[in-house]
């Protein structure tokens, strides 16, 4: 037994006394130390970084011949060879470049909005893009990849339906990102942008840290800690609200109210849905940062918000008839989060959340009533371990249900997903960058397990441009509606590959970027003979089996270009995509073209300050071509199309001072040209055609934004 102890004992002995120390200084052409240097054997991950003195240490197991290299993103790489045989000392000199390279990022697939003015798009881009109403989702749908919708909630992504995108706030899924309304009435998103200081929104390819999303993956970081004590207020035609925040030497309290009745704006604007009680209601939210130390943040977040409404919908089976459809609905959210850097090499990142949703409705007298909550913990750890490599390792469990009444009939299920991941971002070079990424899912519902495997790479192409690839396996349960209906079929998959091109320079971006993703395991009722368009209706695993047979398959092309330089004072992008989708799933009768995609999408998105007048005038015009619909009275199966969709919108923002109040007011117009867009066609039992239209073809909106914090020109 001691010989076999003393064995790994030896081996230890000899693996430290084989380790050699390699040290030395860093300094630029003048003899000056440079500060922050990587330094490493080429082609091992052994390195250390310079001190504030140029100087480095680090040991190594490497013996023999070794070149030893230098690399620092203000300077030009140094290196030369060296001979291992013991403890060594080297100084290499470092030449200054020109030009600084840019941090590097893998852009396939991602768009970053950030106070960072080296991304896309800013917070007050959101802000001010003409037609979002201030919708952090609205401003991202003129985005390359995206779908205009005017009758559906939700985020529409490279052939993805609503429930194939998710939002993510502090690293926690949103269960409920979008209120609740009639069927066929668009909804907004509960978020507004300047609650974040990052925004992130992955078309395809995203980071093994999230699951449960086939398409993109819109994610959500709050922001930290208030740069000053302030009070705002409003007032618009659509109600009142105040938002006030308090900074203490180490802690911040920040609060938000608001009121909403629609009732002013639907009184002087024709729409073409019937509100028998017009939309109105209110919320509040109540958030404390606590900043321990300078490298660490404690937040928490809860907010509520209720809703009432009434809207007269078309019957299903008889368009000519209407049913009432009142809804009164509540949201609960709260979010706890903790981030901490420790000894420079680890950070360590923690979140809770607990979410609940009520939406009580009475269907023409029929009560139903909806539930649903997700409580969720995400725990990561990261290391750095050199300065060009970083692991992240992490878990997260998600625990959610739903739950359904109609009338006497209820339904329900209840998961728990638990998850585990790993994704490391590693600069091989300084022009080549790898990140892969594993993630592990396990449904206790569906008793299934899966391993989903991702990849991002770039390649710098000179100072300004980067050639990117990513690709992964994504995988998803079934639409809740089946789960609540009793079926219990297996996850439904994708893969992406993605391949894309950018180059920023001097306030100008161009990016273009191919794509294609297919779809397997996703749900068909296989013994469908007829075809039910309504997207409310409520599947039944006795006369309507399923299995996960379906397909289907999505690529395209998509351009975005954005110039801030060209012409002074004013901003613009344009972003067009096109796609080629089709897919056999759910009671769909053959493969064909969903009805919520088109094939051709542009949107041009122009922004004008003038100076002398404190103003800013914002411009968007949308275009998309037609949509395929369900004809029944047509030999083929989704091949008729809707008209094209156009849409232009106007924004003026007016900077002002009323005494100690900064001032903006700001006049909106949606679709300035009364386009009469349709979004598709229903049928009733006769066979008469009806036109799905949005619940207003044109809006004004008239509001003011008061402030004790000055406005910059920026934030109109």
């Amino acid at each position: 037994m001691k010989r076999f102890l003393f064995i790994p004992i030896l081996l230890l002995s000899l693996t430290t006394w084989a380790q050699t120390t390699i040290s030395g200084k860093i300094t630029d052409e003048k003899g000056k130390p440079v500060i922050g240097a990587s330094v490493y054997l080429d082609n091992t991950l052994d390195g250390g970084t310079t001190d504030s003195a140029g100087n480095f240490k680090f040991t190594t197991t490497e013996t023999g011949n070794q070149t030893i290299v230098a690399s620092e993103v203000s300077h030009e790489n140094a290196g030369m060879p060296i001979t291992i045989k013991g403890d060594a000392t080297v100084t290499l000199k470092m030449k200054t470049t020109s030009q600084e390279l840019e941090n590097f990022v893998i852009t396939a697939g991602s768009y970053e909005a950030s106070n960072n003015n080296k991304t896309v798009l800013t917070s007050l881009d959101i802000v001010t893009t003409a037609g979002s109403q201030a919708d952090v989702v609205r401003a991202i749908q003129t985005l390359p990849g995206t779908q205009q919708q005017g009758t559906q909630a939700g985020l529409f992504v490279r052939g993805g339906d609503a429930g194939e995108a998710a939002v993510i706030v502090d690293g926690m899924i949103a269960q409920n990102a979008f209120l609740t309304t009639a069927p066929g009435v668009a909804a907004r998103s509960r978020f507004g942008p300047f609650q974040f200081k990052g925004i992130a929104f992955s078309s395809g390819g995203y980071s093994a840290r999230y699951g449960q999303a086939l398409s993109s993956v819109l994610e959500l970081n709050s922001n930290d800690m208030p740069d000053k004590s302030t009070i705002n207020l409003g007032v618009n035609m659509a109600g009142v609200y105040a938002s006030g925040s308090k900074l203490f030497k180490k802690t911040s309290i920040e609060a938000s109210a608001n009121y909403n009745n629609l009732t002013p704006f639907y009184g002087i604007a024709q729409t073409n849905v019937e509100f028998y009680d017009v939309p109105k209601g209110g919320g509040g939210s109540l958030k404390f940062n606590w900043q321990p130390n300078k490298k660490g943040i404690f937040k928490a977040l809860v907010n509520y918000t209720t809703f009432r409404s009434g809207t007269r919908v078309p019957e299903p089976s008889d368009a000519t008839k209407t049913l009432d459809f009142g809804l009164h609905s509540q949201n609960v959210y709260g979010i706890v989060s903790y981030k901490q850097t420790l000894k420079e090499k680890w950070q360590l990142f923690t979140a809770g959340s607990y979410s609940y949703n009520h939406d009580d409705v009475n269907w023409s007298g029929i009560g139903s009533l909806s539930k649903d909550d997700r409580a969720q913990f995400r725990g990561e750890l990261k290391n750095y371990t050199t300065t060009r490599l970083s692991i992240l390792a992490g878990t997260e469990v998600q625990h959610f249900m739903y739950d359904r009444t109609f009338g006497a009939w209820n339904t329900n299920f209840t998961e728990t997903q638990i998850a585990g991941y790993a994704e490391a971002d590693w600069s091989v070079k300084n022009w080549l960058g790898i990140k892969p990424g594993i993630r592990y899912e396990h449904s206790v519902l569906l008793k299934q397990d899966v391993v989903m495997p991702r990849l991002a790479m770039g390649i710098k192409s000179g100072l300004y441009g980067q050639f990117s690839v990513a690709g992964g396996m994504f995988y998803q349960t079934i639409d809740q509606q089946y789960l609540m209906a009793g079926y219990r079929l297996q996850m439904q998959q994708a893969v992406h590959y993605i391949a894309s091109y950018q180059y920023m320079h001097n306030d100008r971006t161009l990016r273009i970027e191919g794509y294609y993703k297919s779809y397997d395991q996703l749900v068909r009722e296989y013994m469908t003979k007829t075809f039910d368009a309504n997207s409310f209706r409520f599947p039944n695993p006795y006369t309507n089996p399923a299995d996960n047979s379906g397909y289907g398959y999505a690529t395209g092309a998509e351009l975005f270009w954005r110039d801030k330089k060209s012409i002074k004072n004013a901003d613009y992008w344009i972003s067009y995509s096109f796609i080629d989708t089709r897919r056999f799933y759910k009671n769909y009768l053959a493969e064909a073209q969903p009805d919520f995609i088109a094939n051709h999408n542009l949107n041009v998105v122009t922004k004008y300050f003038i100076e002398k007048l404190q103003t800013q005038i914002n411009l968007t015009y949308s275009y998309s071509s037609g949509r395929p619909y369900y004809n029944p009275l047509s030999t083929g199966f989704m091949t008729d199309r809707t008209p094209d969709f156009h849409n232009l919108s106007l924004n003026i923002n007016y900077l002002r001072s009323i005494g100690k109040w900064f001032t903006v007011i700001y006049a909106g117009i949606d679709n300035v040209t009364n386009q009469k867009n349709i979004f598709g066609y229903r049928y009733d039992g006769a066979n008469n055609r009806y036109e799905i239209r949005p619940a207003i073809y044109r809006s004004v909106f008239v509001g003011v934004n008061f402030s004790l914090t000055a406005f910059d020109k920026d934030e109109l």
